[in-house]
């Protein structure tokens, strides 16, 4: 494959070794890369930066970490995955008995060779993360314990790339960059909204689009408490994780519930017949939560394959680059797009000749559907665009009631306000 499916699956590849955090060079390191890709403008926020109800915190960078036997084998050793660390661990250089190491070692006893992930963010904390067989296998005895980590004041990187739109009024889609190597559950999402931003830069969107590129929860925060002076500029909004995986596509409604963008993706997702869930809001799962707390009460949904914790892969080192796949990331980039062209064609018109039917025949609208295979269709779309245009209804009522496809209305729009029958 040389498409879109697999320049996303090579990104996803790319950015797989990489250990992220919250805050970091690792951070700093993937957005290197998504910028090589989309041009980014990169914020860097003060730890101790007061951002709504919480403060940046302390920068976290690693450069090893390893627990070594007897013999000076590395047993569980971060230079082979970044997951065998518990994120944000505080620096130890020690020997120990493995009856204490243990209470510093996580495992998943129901999957024994995969490794998990975990993190220990705002409390200070170390340990190792391994396989359940990988532990059963040690001898008791003393084990070096080494960590190469800092924890200081720094920075919170995030970043931003604009496609600018015939209008400012925005729609944000965002996706978080603070996992380490977990290929669907944040790199899978990470490289369908930069490829979304590569396909919108294609044309030009009505609205203009901002990506944000931000650690998962504080991120969110940060970018809010820096843009709550020009949120209501948000007009739509969409929150991409979970990807690449081989489940179907579910569309998690914001807190509205009848937010545009939650009849968009419901209206595309039926449209398109694909096996499909729409759930409702939930303050719990990715930062569509903070773009939802009722203080902003963003339109704003989500946006994944198989939800939050919804597949046994979840946070755990079977979250690899083969578990996610190009042609499943290719569709999820298929239903952004389409969603993102029902936004931007989405309009309410007004009807100029309301007092009975106009004759359609002598302005050559009819005419022009001669030999067309969708002439009937195509009938119907003019004659609903001029009922319900009566400045109440959008296009999208339109398709909804009559049963048409959006496509099909859009194009009857267009061709009403060629013929100057209809204005927005």
């Amino acid at each position: 494959m040389t498409g879109p499916g697999a320049q996303m699956h090579a990104l996803v590849e790319r950015l797989y070794p990489l250990c992220r955090s919250i805050t970091g060079d690792g951070v700093r390191a993937t957005l290197d890369i998504v910028g090589e890709y989309v041009p980014l403008t990169v914020h860097e926020v003060p730890t101790g930066t007061q951002v709504l109800d919480w403060t940046v915190p302390q920068e976290w960078n690693i450069r090893d970490a390893y627990v070594a036997d007897a013999t000076g084998k590395r047993v569980v050793d971060f230079a082979a995955s970044s997951l065998h660390v518990l994120g944000y661990s505080v620096p130890v250089s020690t020997t120990m008995p493995l009856s204490e190491l243990r209470g510093h070692l996580h495992t998943l006893p129901e999957h024994p060779s995969w490794v998990p992930y975990r993190t220990s963010y705002y409390t200070p904390d170390w340990g190792f993360c391994l396989a359940q067989e990988t532990l059963d296998a040690l001898p008791d005895g003393t084990y070096e314990v080494h960590i190469d980590s800092t924890l200081a004041d720094g920075h919170l990187t995030y970043a931003e790339h604009v496609v600018p739109g015939q209008v400012p009024d925005e729609v944000i889609v965002s996706c978080h960059v603070c996992h380490p190597s977990l290929a669907n559950d944040n790199l899978a999402g990470i490289a369908v909204a930069t490829f979304l931003a590569r396909a919108l830069a294609e044309r030009k969107p009505y609205y203009t689009y901002r990506f944000v590129y931000a650690p998962g929860t504080i991120g969110a925060i940060t970018w809010l408490a820096r843009n709550a002076q020009r949120i209501d500029r948000v007009k739509h909004g969409l929150v991409l994780a979970c990807a690449g995986d081989p489940g179907h596509l579910t569309y998690k409604q914001s807190r509205r519930g009848d937010a545009e963008i939650d009849r968009v993706l419901r209206h595309v997702l039926a449209a398109s017949e694909r096996p499909h869930r729409v759930v409702e809001f939930s303050p719990y799962g990715y930062d569509e939560r903070q773009y939802c707390s009722p203080g902003f009460n963003l339109g704003v949904g989500s946006l994944t394959r198989t939800p939050y914790a919804g597949y046994p892969e979840y946070h755990t080192s079977a979250d690899d680059p083969d578990f996610v796949s190009p042609e499943a990331m290719a569709d999820t980039l298929a239903v952004c797009r389409e969603a993102c062209a029902v936004l931007d064609r989405n309009r309410r018109y007004l009807n100029l000749s309301p007092y009975g039917e106009p004759q359609l025949g002598r302005r050559g609208l009819y005419d022009a559907l001669g030999g067309r295979s969708d002439t009937k269709q195509a009938q119907l779309a003019l004659l609903w665009v001029l009922n319900l245009s009566d400045g109440e209804h959008s296009l999208l009522d339109v398709a909804e009631r009559s049963g048409l496809p959006f496509d099909a209305v859009a194009a009857a729009a267009d061709a009403l306000h060629g013929a100057g029958l209809i204005k927005a």
